[in-house]
């Protein structure tokens, strides 16, 4: 019985909720930390003496960064089955990466129009500066994607090549595992186990690390509002409402726009695919609501089921439009906040780097949080244990979830719209149902 309670001991924590846990982090931070701003003489105490959990949990999400890139991105790109590249699957990833591309565009157009983050200074230690660098041409960002020693790149955590190396490594395997010689497909499909088990090993290490994120994020917001005070609430709030902004424009221009020169009613679609976007709002997982996006898309959208089983499973591992514009957004915030706006340059490496990311890594737990490192990495934002960039990082990772309900549900919203012009484009879509 000893023993039955000494394991159960943190049963309320572990089974709680882990969004409403990192909420109420980041409120209890808040709190904290807004108390601290009356007591001058307390903050650099409570600074010093909880830097060790804040610096803790920076160290554990940087750990994962290289192996989940890398054996996600070759998992991703190794399941296109080269014989299911053909109209329909060349049609439905050049839609994918496209709008992907489209969307990271519109939430830095937004995030240059509204400026979160602006004048905010966020401070971290006066001993460790966030880094300056100096940004690259765009001749140098297209010829750095590709690595000159790839084990080099893995070693200094050099993003851009790493994914460039993943998506080659990854569609090569494609090709063994599918090989006529027994012998490569054998080795094929043995290697790719190996490399899906490494990815779900993972998943599991990124799981494990997120029970730690409620700590982490009280920590360092804690520490935020200490030393930037109340201001940084309205701050958050902007943040926010760049993000839906932007996820809603995406959504009547870029979806609404190709569907009506498809000749398909936006409006129709909406009523038809609501249920899927509102379930993938709630659930704030693509996967789960999978099996919903499927259904009504056959049901109430006419899409014939030889296209939906592979455009939308795909789409649910590899399409983020909701994602992109949340890095956009985040990362545009960050610069702002850390006085390090974005150069032109800088946030063209923001575009490449996450569409060529988007392959693989959304399927990943706590995909947004994982891939705005890597976008900042790739611009030159490290983020350093105490440093300003991580202060404006752990921001971000407490309002987290709620952004990631709309960016979920666009990314849904945006699997469904390009499976119907798919269809359309195919002559297999049952026009019946968008009739009037």
């Amino acid at each position: 019985m000893a023993e039955e309670k000494k394991q159960g001991a943190f049963d309320w924590y572990f089974k709680t909720n882990l969004l409403a846990r990192i909420l109420i982090g980041l409120v209890l931070g808040a709190i904290l930390g807004i108390i601290l701003g009356f007591f001058p003489d307390s903050i650099k105490p409570f600074v010093d003496g909880s830097k060790f959990f804040g610096d803790l949990f920076i160290r554990l999400l940087k750990m994962i960064i290289v192996p989940v890139v890398l054996f996600s991105l070759i998992a991703g790109a190794a399941s296109i089955a080269p014989a299911r590249l053909g109209r329909v699957g060349i049609k439905i990833m050049v839609y994918y990466l496209l709008t992907s591309a489209f969307a990271i565009f519109i939430g830095l157009l937004f995030a240059n129009i509204f400026q979160p983050g602006a004048g905010f200074n966020v401070v971290g230690d006066a001993a460790v500066k966030a880094t300056q660098v100096t940004p690259p041409t765009i001749a140098q960002i297209l010829l750095n994607i590709v690595p000159t020693n790839p084990f080099e790149s893995l070693m200094k955590g050099d993003v851009l090549p790493i994914i460039f190396f993943a998506l080659v490594f990854g569609i090569a395997l494609s090709y063994i595992k599918d090989s006529k010689q027994a012998a490569l497909a054998k080795s094929g499909a043995l290697l790719i186990d190996i490399v899906n088990g490494a990815a779900e090993t993972m998943y599991k290490v990124v799981g494990g690390i997120m029970q730690y994120a409620p700590i982490g994020v009280f920590v360092l917001i804690a520490q935020v509002f200490a030393q930037q005070g109340p201001k940084a609430i309205g701050t958050l709030l902007l943040v926010t409402l760049t993000v839906y902004i932007g996820l809603i424009v995406h959504v009547v221009v870029t979806y609404g726009g190709l569907l009506s020169f498809y000749k398909l009613s936006f409006w129709k679609f909406l009523k038809g695919a609501n249920e899927a976007m509102v379930t993938a709002f709630v659930t704030r997982s693509s996967s789960a609501t999978l099996p919903v996006t499927m259904r009504v898309s056959e049901e109430k959208l006419g899409m014939p089921r030889s296209i939906t089983s592979f455009t939308l499973p795909l789409g649910a591992t590899i399409n983020m439009d909701g994602t992109a514009i949340y890095l956009g957004v985040c990362a545009m915030f960050i610069g702002f906040a850390t006085n390090q706006p974005l150069t032109f340059n800088q946030q063209l490496t923001v575009i490449i780097t996450a569409t060529l990311a988007s392959i693989g890594t959304a399927g990943v737990p706590g995909a947004g949080a994982i891939m705005l490192i890597m976008v900042l990495e790739s611009i030159g934002l490290k983020i350093t244990e105490g440093s300003a960039v991580a202060a404006a990082y752990a921001m971000i990772l407490g309002i987290d979830a709620l952004l990631d309900m709309g960016r979920t549900s666009i990314n849904v919203t945006g699997d469904m719209a390009g499976s119907a012009i798919v269809s359309k484009t195919e002559k297999e879509l049952d026009m019946s149902m968008w009739k009037k």
